[in-house]
């Protein structure tokens, strides 16, 4: 029990890395990212204040800190026979929750971070990478169509939690489908600064290809 505790306290450790804040200090001299922007330590965020290729980089080990958690950590226990296969999928879930936790109240930066999409993003890949195909799929359609990386990120955890009531995607535990739309209230919830500003016709757009 105090390994798996361990690996649950890991898990949590590992989403409270604050890249984006990192980032900003070690490459660009920048004492705190959310004094600047919308005040959030996301991939998004960076894009915004520090460009595409710090952004990119900040989205990558967002998202591996999520697939991370849930994909090796659950693993590691498996193959050291502390948890049993059948319960593989639940510790899955609570290392990559425990990660997400840790990217919106990092212990490592005061408790503030970002809004956990990059790391969902590779948290759901460690569970059901073909529904989180199709999902990013339709976020990077929303996201080149409007520019609004909120509603792309809110649009994309709806489809993934209605695209799990498909045959075609319908996964063998019921609990993933229950926390597929829990997840998308969360995206929801964490945005919902995001959802005003979109109402009142100020939402800040990212630059694609050039484009502001």
């Amino acid at each position: 029990m105090l390994l798996i505790a361990l690996a649950l306290l890991a898990a949590y450790l590992l989403g409270s890395i604050p890249t984006a804040l990192w980032v900003g200090r070690a490459f660009f001299n920048l004492a705190d990212i959310r004094e600047h922007g919308s005040g959030n330590a996301g991939a998004t965020n960076t894009f915004r204040v520090l460009g595409k290729k710090a952004g990119s980089f900040v989205l990558l080990v967002d998202a591996f800190k999520g697939f991370a958690a849930a994909w090796f950590l659950p693993n590691l226990l498996l193959s050291q026979g502390l948890i049993q296969p059948e319960n593989l999928f639940y510790y899955r879930l609570a290392c990559g929750v425990l990660a997400v936790v840790g990217h919106i109240y990092p212990v490592l930066a005061q408790f503030r971070g970002g809004k956990g999409v990059a790391t969902i993003l590779g948290m759901m890949l460690a569970i059901a990478p073909a529904t989180v195909g199709v999902a990013l799929l339709v976020f990077l359609v929303v996201l080149g169509t409007t520019r609004y990386v909120s509603l792309s990120s809110m649009t994309a955890g709806v489809t993934f939690a209605f695209l799990q009531l498909l045959p075609a995607f319908r996964p063998a535990n019921s609990l993933q489908v229950w926390f597929g739309f829990l997840l998308a209230l969360m995206l929801i919830y964490t945005h919902r600064a995001n959802i005003g500003r979109l109402r009142a016709g100020t939402e800040s757009r990212v630059p694609l290809w050039g484009k502001r």
